[in-house]
């Protein structure tokens, strides 16, 4: 049996991501750049909250925040607000219907198997949804239909202690759970991935398609193919693959994308908790390692498989931390690892066409401390030719940012052989870059971020918007205008203008959207328009979505009762003019759920939200107030039935009667 503490699970405490971050270098962080950035304008006056929003929004936001006090319907977003706080069910906004479209263990194909949770094996686990949906995409199956397509899904991660009968005890205040087996082990390496499995509205309804030529399971164990400047590179050989070309799984797949090619992009967030064993300290790769914290040994697959134990497989773990992409309309494809991107905490890979057609995608690196960065396909997008874009992403240029104070961005290459990337540092070749991308971003003097999330393209007024979750590691010496507390626990959201409105660019300017937290307290400093109710603000941005009005949608990872008062969910958030910075809840999650997602199609008819985890917690809670585990559960969210366990499940909202999401 293993003790644990009662304030978290194991796999619940890598999601958290709340380690003090692997980045040591000197760099200055956001907060110190912001900081900077506005005292030396010179209008920091007045109160505290006063001081704080002026550091953080510029003086036309402030103006446009003004108007919005005055000015009724000023938002773009027309729907009855809902609610916040935190029960064991979800909620949407008024008129809409929030429908269960698939759960944990659902069957997926024609002859798979009825989720039975006691009699779960590896072999079912394959042909079900699997656990812990995060990014959510759509790729249409007739042209631009929003009725009939394949709907893309990534399985982050599993919880164990919600998912297996029995193993969980509690006795005195501890925890303990029964040490991992290969067969538990075997079911969760099948619950991870993603799914792709067709999806079809009738009579206003979505369903699921389960005899879809395209459905398909990726998992943990599924057959991949490493291309671009890494592949085959000796870093990247093992035992099983001399080639280093060949891997088998994708791992902690969170936020995604899907290209404008039609392919699905699945990204490696924290691979880092799925290695264990020791490497020795002379090891070639051990500085490379440290930097991205491995092993950590949340999992216990090195248990039974030797590629997840690092003294016995010490190159296994260069060959995840990459962004994976999957041909969805051909189910026998083989999945490809695109090194060229970079290898890092991958959080997702939202792309846009640039003015001259090359292909732009934003990625974040989602730990304390590190970086955004860009990839700029070399190839230019052909939509008339899906073949001759099947490759756009082994060549191209990789950027990581560079934050000025005076409000200026830079897009720094990360190129081998272009200023401190050469073979003095290290770097002998451009795949020692990708496969050390941070420590390329490290010698550049990039920004450091407080959690890079999220990062969104808006084609419709040329704007960037970058979540940035939190970091609660903010030393208390660092505290100053524009970062009131010690521990920067609610997050920002950056809007980031690219010059002449070309994505493809490699300057251009920033501004803050949003500082996050309660606007009524007035130590946080929040930024949140006048305009936004009680229930409207929100802390801990993570995943976002561009609608196809051009509206920023925002769903959030970490509002609880202790943080919070409430519980995660879905934002709309007004980007432009008299209501710029104005904030409704559109739907919430049950306790302990992380709000993930979010999608909108085209039409606007249909939003598509990914709740995982549901119940992974409780104790802060006062209707539970105790750990929550499969006997014992804060929520039996979506079925609510003793024999069921929580199941993290794809929610698909739609308005009652029909007609367009969140519109007069």
């Amino acid at each position: 049996m293993t003790d644990q503490d009662t304030a978290t699970f194991r796999t619940s405490q890598l999601e958290a991501n709340d380690g003090a971050g692997h980045n040591t270098t000197a760099n200055p962080t956001m907060g110190e750049i912001i900081a900077s950035r506005f005292s030396r304008r010179g209008f920091l006056k007045g109160s505290l909250a006063v001081t704080a929003i002026a550091a953080t929004v510029s003086p036309l936001a402030l103006i446009a925040a003004d108007e919005a006090r005055a000015e009724d319907g000023a938002s773009r977003f027309a729907f009855t607000e809902v609610e916040a706080g935190i029960d064991a069910n979800h909620h949407v906004a008024e008129g809409y219907d929030a429908d269960i479209l698939l759960r944990w263990g659902d069957p997926l194909f024609a002859d798979a198997p009825d989720f039975d949770p006691m009699t779960q094996t590896a072999e079912k686990q394959r042909r079900q949804f699997g656990y812990n949906n995060d990014y959510v995409g759509f790729i249409p199956l007739e042209d631009g239909s929003s009725e009939h397509g394949l709907l893309v899904v990534n399985h982050e991660y599993t919880n164990e202690h919600l998912m297996f009968p029995g193993i969980v005890k509690i006795a005195e205040g501890k925890i303990t759970v029964s040490d991992a087996d290969k067969e538990r082990v075997d079911i969760e390496i099948a619950a991870h991935g993603g799914t792709i499995v067709e999806i079809r509205k009738a009579d206003g309804k979505w369903q699921v398609v389960r005899d879809g030529a395209m459905n398909r399971r990726i998992t943990a164990d599924t057959e991949m193919q490493l291309t671009g400047p890494a592949a085959g590179h000796d870093r990247l050989k093992t035992a099983a693959d001399p080639t280093g070309t060949k891997v088998l799984g994708t791992i902690n797949n969170c936020a995604g994308g899907v290209t404008p090619w039609g392919t699905y992009m699945m990204a490696e967030e924290n691979f880092h908790g799925y290695f264990m064993g020791e490497l020795a300290a002379d090891h070639p790769e051990a500085a490379n390692y440290k930097r991205y914290g491995v092993p950590e040994g949340t999992y216990a697959w090195g248990q039974f498989y030797d590629r997840f134990d690092v003294s016995k497989g010490p190159n296994e773990p260069n060959r995840f931390g990459w962004m994976v992409e999957v041909d969805a309309m051909d189910p026998n494809s083989v999945p490809k690892k695109r090194t060229a991107m970079g290898r890092f905490k991958h959080e997702g890979a939202e792309s846009i066409v640039s003015k001259d057609g090359r292909v732009v995608f934003y990625l974040g690196d989602d730990e304390r401390f590190d970086y955004v960065y860009k990839f700029v396909t070399e190839g230019r997008f052909d939509p008339a030719n899906k073949a001759a874009n099947m490759d756009l992403l082994d060549k191209g240029t990789l950027y990581v940012a560079k934050f000025a104070e005076d409000g200026q961005l830079a897009w720094l290459p990360l190129v081998h052989g272009e200023g401190p990337l050469t073979a003095e540092n290290g770097f002998a070749s451009q795949a020692d870059v990708v496969i050390e991308t941070r420590r390329a971003g490290d010698l550049l003097e990039a920004t450091k971020m407080d959690r890079p999330e999220d990062i969104q393209p808006n084609g419709s007024n040329g704007r960037v918007y970058v979540m940035l979750t939190n970091n609660t590691k903010r030393k208390a010496e660092q505290v100053d205008a524009a970062n009131p507390r010690a521990e920067n626990a609610f997050g920002h959201i950056i809007e980031i203008h690219e010059d002449g409105d070309d994505f493809a660019a490699t300057k251009g300017t920033w501004e803050v959207l949003l500082k996050c937290g309660d606007p009524a307290v007035a130590e946080v400093g929040a930024t949140f328009s006048s305009a936004t109710t009680a229930n409207g603000w929100f802390g801990m941005p993570d995943n976002c979505a561009v609608d196809a009005e051009g509206r920023l949608w925002v769903s959030t990872d970490g509002n609880s009762p202790k943080a919070t008062g409430r519980t995660d969910g879905l934002w709309a958030v007004d980007t432009e003019g008299a209501a710029r910075a104005t904030s409704k809840l559109f739907y919430r999650v049950p306790v302990g759920a992380e709000m993930c997602g979010p999608l909108l199609l085209d039409d606007l008819e249909t939003a598509f939200v990914a709740v995982q985890h549901p119940a992974d917690g409780g104790e802060d809670w006062e209707g539970f107030g105790r750990p929550s585990y499969y006997e014992d559960l804060s929520t039996r969210w979506p079925d609510f039935n003793d024999a069921m366990p929580v199941r993290p499940s794809v929610v698909v909202i739609t308005r009652q009667g029909g007609g367009k999401i969140a519109m007069a």
